[in-house]
């Protein structure tokens, strides 16, 4: 990994960081994972094991220290680790497609549903759920919005971002 790749997802990150921290919460004080999507897009830009790994473990350790959601901390963690490898996954099946932005809204939105249900999974096993609400509702009011929000940010900043990094010669879609 380059060292030009590696700025790039530490801005891509950083930018996440940002975005996660500013989110108001919308329920129990989950909102919804900007830094998720930074993560989906690195990958996406960069698809091999070394980024899955990396952006995957920081995004994971940067979002349990921004979560508003009561002993969200273990639980972002493993969330962000196994879904940075099971999207990965998921682009690397679909590499022989192409990367459009399609199929970067339609990855970044079974992401998204896959992060909340391992999030919510963790959160039940290891903190429990706050104010009593069941596993259903936080999917209903937390996580369906948050990838419908996830998934418009996509395909907003995708064609941008990727037309940007081409320009500055940033090798992209290895």
């Amino acid at each position: 990994m380059n060292t030009r790749v590696l700025v790039s997802l530490a801005l891509l990150v950083g930018i996440g960081a940002v975005l996660h921290a500013v989110i108001p919460g919308i329920f129990f004080g989950m909102k919804p994972d900007m830094m998720l999507t930074m993560m989906f897009l690195a990958i996406l830009l960069f698809p091999n094991v070394k980024t899955a790994g990396l952006v995957g473990i920081v995004t994971g350790v940067i979002s349990a220290m921004t979560t508003g959601f009561p002993g969200g901390q273990v639980p972002n963690i493993i969330d962000k680790i196994i879904t940075a490898f099971v999207f990965f996954s998921f682009v690397c099946l679909l590499k022989k497609y192409g990367q459009t932005v399609v199929s970067a809204a339609i990855l970044t939105a079974v992401g998204t549903v896959i992060s909340g249900t391992i999030f919510l999974t963790a959160a039940l096993l290891f903190a429990g759920l706050p104010g009593g609400a069941t596993f259903s509702a936080l999917f209903l009011t937390v996580v369906l919005p948050a990838t419908a929000i996830n998934t418009i940010v996509m395909v907003i900043i995708y064609p941008i971002v990727s037309a940007i990094f081409k320009r500055m010669n940033i090798t992209v879609h290895v």
